[in-house]
């Protein structure tokens, strides 16, 4: 008698299926569901599990030291000629950096005043097309001027925003 009543004052509750107390345990599966094969003695003496090598630094000099940035002295500037298709002069330099290595660093933009015992500071990144130059010398900073007349991408050149002329109108 009592169980109609019940169903009749709450029946949000007469209708919930009993909670079991213990879920039972799902087996857990892998991603595929062909096993995954074993290597063959054949295989394993021909040498199949050979570990992955490592993959190299861009820019070593940097990377070893831990620094996004090094300042060098520069003991020689020179020209380098690009790889196979294009052509023209790159201006690199040789550069000491302060914690003892020689690298070939690439001057970006037109012109530099650079010479030998300028005081530079050394970014990663290689110039695609110089074989063995793996660094960027930062243009405005230190010794190394920014590049003059430079309108666009000036951030990348160290060049101050030019002031503007004033036009007489009086």
């Amino acid at each position: 008698m009592a169980a109609p009543i019940f169903r009749y004052l709450w029946p949000s509750l007469a209708r919930r299926p009993a909670i079991p107390t213990a879920l039972p345990q799902l087996p857990v599966r892998a991603f595929s569901t062909t096993p995954a094969p074993q290597a063959t003695l054949n295989q394993v003496l021909r040498g199949c599990r050979k570990p992955q090598r490592a993959r190299h630094a861009v820019s070593p000099a940097l990377s070893e030291a831990h620094n996004p940035q090094q300042k060098g002295v520069c003991l020689k500037v020179g020209i380098t000629k690009p790889k196979k298709p294009n052509s023209g002069e790159r201006k690199t330099a040789r550069i000491r950096l302060s914690g003892g290595r020689m690298i070939t660093a690439y001057i970006p933009g037109e012109g530099h005043n650079i010479q030998q015992h300028s005081v530079v500071l050394v970014r990663g990144g290689r110039s695609q097309d110089c074989p063995g130059v793996r660094y960027h010398l930062v243009r405005g900073a230190l010794d190394l001027g920014g590049v003059a007349n430079r309108i666009s991408s000036r951030s990348k050149y160290g060049t101050k925003k030019p002031k503007k002329a004033l036009t007489g109108g009086a």
